[in-house]
């Protein structure tokens, strides 16, 4: 049980901590009063912005204005970090710890929220419905530079919803540059939420304004936060021994030759490329490869975010952690500012083994759900497209009937080509798209197409076209073979030809 409870503990901090900033200084403009005129119809398809294209249009003024306040970097004293109750690091003689009961019910999931009153003046977008339930109990889980004497930004925000009674897992990025309305002061980039928060004492300072933020513009009940820096991130995948990490397309990005050095200095730097394979990442190579964006965008850094917290998420609930509860305990407690109880933990802790990677389900931010333009001050934000976001948003936290049809479904993956690990990458890749793998020794590594074997006694079409379409197959590449003896529905005989790369988002049924 400790086992478990250290295990989806870490789980959750490493899912805050894959999402700091970089650590290559990044200039950006700080206007200290911007005029924003909100688009009259926000579910219209935008015009492509062109990078560097900025309106130099005096701002008209009007009933739709909308004004950004001032920024705090620089204007105001450093803040101090109210911490969150402390956690509990083992069981107290006398403390009662109930776990869930049979039929999944959390005594962590919401019974008498009442959802806060949020005022709105005139000429910001309305309010979004509530549209957590129940039975969803939701993690709002945050990576933040923060350091002695310097103000700091949530500069990527994770949301995980956990459903117990279905047994799904939903993560849902949320882009620093979301332009959101920000109760009690105004419309700004949703990363500035939380020091302001800090800055001006709202009721529950940090914590309370970015979770009365997410809920005014994506109806998302916020139960509980988790914050962790980047130092505690290294130290943790270290203890677990690192991770390895299915890169089904490779990357190449600016990187620090050691980290001990100045990242002022250009010198210090070199182009690095991990993979495409199974790389084994120590904590500072996950820290780089999760959050940096210096040859990408922030929508492709949370693609790779999600590569991390699945490998992480299958690493510890397969492997022996048990030996490492100490050290794990120690870098945890040190490193993560929560509100979740031991009691929270505990449960959380029962219900990992129920979970694999194909139940964590992904969702991302991003266009055409959100697009891109400037504020006529020069600020690049992200603006939301109406009712997409509705849509996506009621994926994210309503069940789905297609995760529990694929999960029946048995693909077994047997590496038939030269390449080393690309069986690894084939499961990583329905893994995304719901389905349940297993892994097999082919009796040769000189195959050069890769077949899928039908070996259903129904031969849906429908269903094999779908594992075609998941794996970037074509349809030549499907071998009818019913089979009422298999254990499996099919399997994937993976050859020369195979191309691990692939897009996860939309994947996700």
């Amino acid at each position: 049980m400790k086992a478990r409870l250290c295990c989806l503990l870490t789980f959750l901090a490493l899912l805050t901590a894959c999402n700091l900033p970089s650590g290559m200084s990044e200039s950006a403009p700080q206007p200290q009063f911007i005029v924003v005129t909100r688009v009259p119809n926000p579910t219209a398809t935008p015009t492509p912005f062109r990078p560097g294209q900025v309106s130099q249009a005096s701002p008209t003024l009007g009933p739709d204005t909308v004004f950004e306040a001032p920024s705090a970097e620089g204007l105001f004293p450093s803040p101090t970090l109210t911490p969150f109750p402390a956690v509990t690091v083992g069981p107290s003689p006398t403390a009662t710890l109930d776990l869930p009961t049979p039929d999944g019910t959390l005594s962590l999931l919401p019974e008498n929220w009442t959802p806060p009153n949020i005022y709105a003046p005139a000429g910001v977008p309305t309010a979004f419905p509530l549209m957590t339930d129940t039975d969803t109990v939701t993690f709002l889980l945050l990576g933040s530079d923060l350091r002695p004497g310097s103000s700091f930004r949530t500069d990527t925000i994770v949301v995980a919803a956990l459903r117990p009674k279905s047994g799904q897992i939903s993560l849902f990025s949320i882009p620093r540059d979301f332009w959101v309305y920000i109760p009690e002061w105004g419309m700004n980039k949703v990363n500035t939420a939380y020091q302001h928060g800090e800055l001006y004492d709202y009721p529950g300072k940090g914590p309370g304004l970015l979770k009365d933020t997410i809920l005014y513009n994506l109806g998302i009940r916020i139960d509980h936060v988790a914050m962790v820096d980047f130092d505690g991130f290294r130290r943790v995948v270290d203890t677990l021994g690192g991770v390895d990490v299915p890169v089904a397309c490779a990357y190449t990005d600016w990187r620090l030759i050691d980290p001990s050095l100045n990242p002022n200095y250009e010198a210090n730097w070199h182009l690095y490329t991990a993979g495409p394979g199974l790389v084994h990442m120590d904590g500072d190579l996950a820290l780089w490869y999760a959050r940096s964006r210096m040859r990408s965008s922030d929508f492709d850094r949370g693609r790779r975010q999600q590569e991390v917290l699945r490998a992480l998420f299958d690493q510890i609930l397969r492997g022996d952690t048990l030996t490492k509860i100490p050290a794990l305990y120690d870098d945890i407690t040190s490193t993560v500012a929560t509100d979740l109880s031991l009691k929270d933990m505990v449960q959380l802790a029962w219900l990992a083994p129920q979970f694999t990677g194909a139940d964590v389900r992904s969702y991302y931010l991003k266009p055409p759900t959100v697009y891109s333009t400037f504020s006529d001050g020069g600020a690049y934000i992200l603006v939301p497209n109406g009712n997409q976001l509705y849509d996506l948003v009621q994926r994210f936290l309503t069940d789905s009937p297609q995760m529990e049809v694929r999960e029946s479904i048995k693909v077994e993956i047997r590496n038939g080509s030269s390449y080393a690990d690309w069986d690894a990458l084939a499961a990583s890749r329905l893994a995304y798209a719901g389905f349940e793998t297993s892994l097999a020794a082919a009796d040769s590594q000189g195959y050069d197409q890769t077949l899928l074997y039908d070996f259903t006694v129904e031969q849906d079409n429908e269903q094999a076209r779908l594992l075609l379409a998941v794996l970037g197959l074509k349809d030549s590449a499907l071998v009818s073979s019913p089979n009422a003896e298999s254990q499996v529905s099919y399997v994937l005989l993976l050859g020369n030809d195979y191309k691990p790369c692939f897009n996860p988002d939309g994947m996700t049924p």
